[in-house]
């Protein structure tokens, strides 16, 4: 099964910046389509951004348009989740999931990976 480790989470102020990474364990995200999702304290998993395979597409959930991109570096192998001007309701784990379809989000099915999130902090 595919293996995601994600990084950069951390405790910001309102206001700050985070940038986080997911990666593929032994293998390159190019070609799979990458979620990002969290999950705050006593509430559901919720998708926050998306990129299609490549990069050619991308989605944000409504509450974080402007503030937050879905990027990936030149080889397209990390993908990454930058975060301006957070807020108290974006704190929570972050994951991110992985998967080979034409969509932006990934399916949730058996075949796609995740990793084990990354926390982060915004006290309020």
């Amino acid at each position: 099964q595919l293996q995601l480790v994600e990084s950069g989470g951390g405790s910001v102020q309102p206001g700050g910046s985070l940038r986080l990474s997911c990666a593929g364990l032994g293998f390159s995200l190019e070609y799979y389509a990458v979620g990002w999702y969290r999950q705050a304290p006593g509430k559901d998993r919720e998708g926050v951004s998306c990129s299609s395979s490549r990069g050619i597409r991308s989605n944000y959930t409504d509450s974080v348009k402007g503030r937050f991109t879905i990027s990936r570096d030149n080889s397209g192998s990390t993908v990454y989740l930058q975060m301006n001007n957070l807020k108290p309701e974006d704190a929570g784990v972050y994951y991110c999931a992985a998967d080979v379809t034409f969509s932006c989000w990934p399916r949730q099915s058996e075949q796609t990976g995740w990793g084990r999130g990354t926390q982060v902090t915004i006290p309020s």
